[in-house]
């Protein structure tokens, strides 16, 4: 509790240096711009609204959880932090180069993925507005080209994964750049058509090629990869946690295993995480290596063994679940995993040979959670059950494998 308190203090200071240095920054360029006084107050006032529009964003998204923010942000909410309070900088100095060399579509992109899609759009806005009212001679034209090829950038760029395939996406945005640049030349500021006028948008194209590649490959290895290889490494059977357990207790060791294959097979049958659900199949219980199975007893194991955070969220929910908050559908596939590998061990464990009706046990089980009004407590439709109890139902041959 006192970590969260601390974290959220910290979070609440850096929305407050945002806010504050970035009318700071905007009021000391436009007094050493000479701009005058209307112009300097107009700016100051307009920097301190957008950055109390992008702030509230953000207290909102973090409001309802990870769900609010892209990939990992919300707790890696530093991230944009720091890309924040370098575009307010390079914002205000893009009003000191020709408009023509702003690389905003790839900058939209790179605050979009830090953040999520809304304030990365928001974030690109307002920073097009401030070197716009920067420059001696901006205009709507300008703000125009760069937010429509930030927005179509984002719509590209929206969901990327290991598998996503990036060539086509930068080419496509590169083309949308090119040519809201050669309309923004020849329509808008009325220059003849000259190969002159090719030489700073073709700049700017190979600018935001240049970034867009940069961290693209800097965000599949170090956001999206980096938790996918994490992943690979715990859930392997042989990771040392693991072996540690079954050198302890092999029953609890196959307990484990057991329940982690057949809660990624409902994760997987219903489009949940199953790396995450996998991991806290395997690990809910590896306290009994140590002191206790609580979550302050447990909680270091994860920590100290690099954990996805997500895995860890689960893994907190289901060892220690906060008093009255409702349940994921994660943590029930994983607990029904559990009763059933549980009760199919214990039954062959007093009967090697004895005959499992599959069926009526798993309805059972099942029908028992129902009745004793324990789904109240999930975040789980009825549709979602009873797709459990079919997935449950159709492992019928691995059940015998358990003998």
């Amino acid at each position: 509790m006192e970590s969260e308190k601390g974290s959220l203090n910290r979070i609440k200071i850096l929305y407050a240096i945002m806010f504050l240095f970035t009318g700071a920054f905007v009021f000391g360029m436009s007094f050493i711009l000479g701009k005058s006084h209307e112009a300097i107050l107009r700016n100051t006032i307009v920097s301190l609204v957008g950055a109390g529009t992008i702030i509230f964003m953000l207290m909102d998204a973090a409001g309802k959880g990870k769900e609010g923010f892209s990939y990992d942000n919300f707790y890696k909410r530093n991230r944009y932090f720091i890309v924040y309070m370098l575009m307010v900088v390079l914002s205000c100095l893009f009003s000191l180069v020709p408009s023509e060399f702003w690389p905003y579509m790839s900058l939209i992109v790179v605050m979009a993925l830090f953040s999520n899609t809304e304030i990365g759009m928001m974030s690109g806005v307002f920073f097009v507005t401030l070197s716009v009212m920067l420059e001696e001679t901006g205009g709507v034209e300008e703000l125009l080209m760069y937010v429509l090829a930030g927005a179509v950038a984002l719509a590209l760029f929206k969901d990327l994964g290991e598998e996503t395939q990036v060539a086509l996406p930068v080419f496509i945005s590169l083309l949308m750049q090119a040519v809201l640049l050669m309309a923004f030349n020849v329509l808008f500021q009325n220059r003849t058509f000259s190969i002159n006028i090719l030489i700073l948008p073709i700049l700017n194209l190979m600018l935001n090629l240049i970034i867009l590649l940069i961290f693209l490959n800097m965000f599949g290895v170090y956001v999206i990869r980096k938790s996918n290889d994490m992943y690979m490494e715990i859930n392997d059977v042989e990771y040392p946690l693991l072996v540690a357990l079954k050198e302890k207790d092999k029953d609890e060791y196959f307990r484990a295993i057991h329940t982690g294959y057949l809660a990624e097979r409902i994760a997987l049958g219903l489009g949940f995480n199953a790396r995450a659900v996998k991991a806290c199949a395997y690990y809910h219980r590896i306290g009994l290596l140590g002191d206790g199975l609580k979550w302050a007893d447990v909680s270091h194991y994860y920590e100290e063994n690099n954990f996805p955070l997500e895995a860890i969220e689960f893994l907190h929910e289901y060892i220690e679940p906060e008093k009255g908050a409702i349940k994921s559908k994660e943590a029930l596939a994983v607990q029904l995993s559990e009763t059933v590998i549980a009760s199919i061990m214990y039954l062959i464990k007093k009967n090697k040979d004895a005959k499992i009706d599959y069926d009526k046990l798993i309805d059972g089980i099942l029908d028992k959670k129902y009745s004793d009004g324990d789904l109240k407590d999930y975040d789980v439709t009825f549709r979602d059950f009873d797709k459990m109890r079919a997935l449950l139902k159709k492992e019928k041959l691995y059940y015998d494998f358990l003998r």
